[in-house]
């Protein structure tokens, strides 16, 4: 992969989808029309929350088609100019867009950057915000990213919401998965909690600043299913010089490591049953890679509980992630059922991906709806001030 208002609002069914017991679910008019990849597992006894995820929402500003890094001492002009809500945002966003119920617990400014984040999440994507909170007087953290040259540059400035009040009651809520970002050194009581419901936890890492990549310091990867950290990231932490090797050294701490090496695929090993995975990356003229890593996860976490074949879930997340890097920003690019469904459909009719790619996912064939996209993806616009009539 190379990656780069308070109105009633009437609802819209989404168009059935033509194979794969896939059903409609029904959205909000305006948001992505989704199928449901649970629908074949779904029960009168299953939790409402497929997915349950916690963290920090920023408000994103995306800055596109720098010639260079900004230099000291001068002004650079960008080309393309993006806003959407990031963060925990991204893959909130990208497993919504794939049909999974999801509920987000965060805090929520009560700004307009806040409100904008809080309206395009829950009504523009359907996202469960009944555990967030609006905090008064506290402003939105903020992030600023500058993509150029297949790079990325960030500048964040936010501080720490104060604690609520009261915890929300029943969180995490009973939910068939939670999406966990381990902070190295830390422990969360909530990942524990989670797992002894009967969660399956997807675990990611961001970088250790402190330098010291100890294992022992992901003391949390004991109630994880699953693992999915960045070649540099699981080569560090398993004193390894080979992704692969790394995958095969923390698949001894949890269930199943997933090792992503951006342009060289991702590979996976199951630890329980020894059956490993590996494919190559989709090539895509990136635009903006922003949330890449989030929309992944995201990907891997649906096919996962849809039961999918390690290989096809794989391959799944790594397309997913592809697509998103087309669009801006790391929320609002992430894609849906009917964009997968248009992709697998050029790639058939074009000679632009290669004969292994093709047999790769084919597996799509018995997965997507037939329906051409009814209508566009919210994306994110470069100004938020808009008011349409």
């Amino acid at each position: 992969m190379t990656v780069d208002s308070p109105h009633t609002t009437p609802r819209v069914t989404a168009q059935a989808a033509g194979q794969g017991g896939f059903t409609p679910v029904e959205r909000l008019e305006g948001a992505t029309p989704v199928l449901d990849p649970l629908a074949a597992l779904r029960s009168d006894s299953d939790p409402a929350t497929d997915v349950y995820l916690t963290g920090t929402v920023f408000l994103d500003i995306i800055l596109t088609g720098l010639d260079s890094a900004p230099v000291r001492g001068t002004e650079s002009w960008a080309r393309g100019m993006g806003s959407s809500p990031g963060g925990i945002a991204n893959m909130a966003t990208a497993l919504a867009r794939l049909g999974l119920r999801t509920s987000l617990a965060a805090a929520f400014g009560d700004d307009m950057y806040g409100e904008y984040c809080w309206e395009s999440l829950s009504r523009g994507e359907g996202i469960d915000l009944s555990l967030s909170r609006t905090v008064p007087g506290w402003h939105s953290p903020v992030t600023v990213s500058m993509a150029y040259e297949g790079e990325r540059t960030m500048v964040s400035h936010g501080h720490e919401a104060p604690p609520p009040e009261e915890p929300a009651p029943e969180c995490p809520p009973p939910a068939r998965a939670c999406v966990a970002l381990l902070v190295p050194g830390k422990q969360e009581e909530w990942i524990a909690t989670a797992a002894r419901r009967g969660s399956r936890v997807f675990a990611d890492v961001g970088w250790d600043d402190t330098g010291r990549w100890d294992p022992a310091d992901l003391a949390d990867l004991e109630h994880c299913e699953a693992f999915l950290p960045n070649a540099e990231e699981a080569m560090r932490y398993t004193r390894t010089d080979c992704p692969r090797a790394a995958a095969h050294a923390l698949a001894d701490k949890v269930p199943l490591a997933v090792v992503t090496m951006g342009e060289r695929g991702a590979y996976a090993v199951d630890g329980r049953t020894g059956e490993c995975a590996e494919v190559p990356a989709i090539v895509v003229e990136a635009l903006d890679p922003t949330g890449a890593g989030d929309v992944f996860v995201a990907g891997f976490v649906t096919g996962t509980l849809a039961e999918w074949p390690l290989a096809d879930r794989l391959a799944f997340a790594g397309l997913t992630a592809a697509l998103s890097v087309q669009e801006f920003g790391g929320s609002l690019s992430a894609p849906g059922w009917v964009e997968i469904a248009a992709w697998w459909q050029h790639v058939r009719a074009y000679n632009d991906q290669s004969a292994v790619t093709l047999r790769r996912y084919a597996f799509l064939d018995g997965l997507l709806p037939a329906a051409p996209r009814p209508w566009p993806l919210r994306r994110a616009v470069p100004t938020l001030g808009f008011r349409h009539p």
